[in-house]
């Protein structure tokens, strides 16, 4: 089954690492994507930019809204993701535990319920 692990980043958070932290992350996501790219789990993943470049598209009475970012009052967004191909659910919460941002941030775990595109 395919889950979508979504890493949770924190501006604060972040910048309260040092940058040997920092470079420890970023090796580790590295180590991650090695490790499941030779098991045949990882599917695909992509980094997002932060609150500041992203946009709110919302459609009212016909016509398109476009409100740039940040769009909600929240210290935490969306980072970036991992989309798995897994035997389990467990197996997806164990990936999860792996990812080195979870060590300072968050990273939820989504079963996905439906697929489409050109290399799903």
């Amino acid at each position: 089954m395919k889950y979508l692990l979504m890493i949770y980043m924190n501006d604060e958070t972040w910048a309260g690492l040092s940058t040997r932290e920092r470079d420890a992350v970023m090796a580790g996501h590295d180590e991650f994507q090695r490790l499941t790219r030779e098991s045949g789990e990882l599917l695909d993943t992509h980094a997002l930019g932060g609150p500041s470049t992203a946009a709110v598209v919302r459609v009212r009475d016909g016509e398109p809204v476009v409100t740039d970012g940040p769009f909600v009052e929240t210290k935490e967004y969306l980072a970036g993701y991992y989309l798995m191909d897994c035997e389990s659910r467990e197996r997806a919460l164990e990936l999860a535990a792996m990812i080195p941002d979870s060590r300072h941030n968050a990273t939820e775990v989504w079963p996905v319920m439906f697929s489409a595109g050109v290399d799903v």
